[in-house]
């Protein structure tokens, strides 16, 4: 937990982060294994049959063509047993540094986030 909240609190140089007008929150999301590595920015859409956590793609219909969060470190998922890493689940969040799906710009799914708590803002 304590390297939750020194991440959380820190200030990162690729400015995922906009602002604190939304309150930003996390939680735990577990990855579905053999990705490859996420990038921290990485919007994540989750499997309904496994609950496991995909990058959001559009055109999916297993349940990860809605967004769900955004993925708060770089993760290498090439690894056995059960990966659970952290994400979050609202706050401001500069588009220019999110990831989606092969196929997808962020703003396919904008709408969706917005209803989640997730805001999507242009950084100058």
């Amino acid at each position: 937990m304590k390297q939750l909240i020194e991440t959380v609190d820190q200030s990162n140089s690729d400015e995922l982060i906009y602002d604190t007008t939304h309150p930003l929150s996390t939680k735990g999301v577990e990855l579905k294994l053999d990705q490859g590595v996420l990038l921290r920015g990485t919007v994540l859409g989750i499997v309904t049959a496994t609950g496991k956590a995909v990058p959001v793609d559009k055109d999916a219909v297993d349940g990860s063509n809605k967004a769900d969060c955004v993925l708060a470190n770089d993760v290498d998922t090439n690894t056995t047993g059960t990966l659970v890493e952290v994400a979050y689940s609202s706050g401001s969040f500069n588009r220019k540094a999110m990831f989606v799906g092969a196929g997808d710009i962020v703003e396919d799914h904008e709408l969706r986030l917005r209803e989640v708590g997730i805001y999507l803002k242009d950084k100058l």
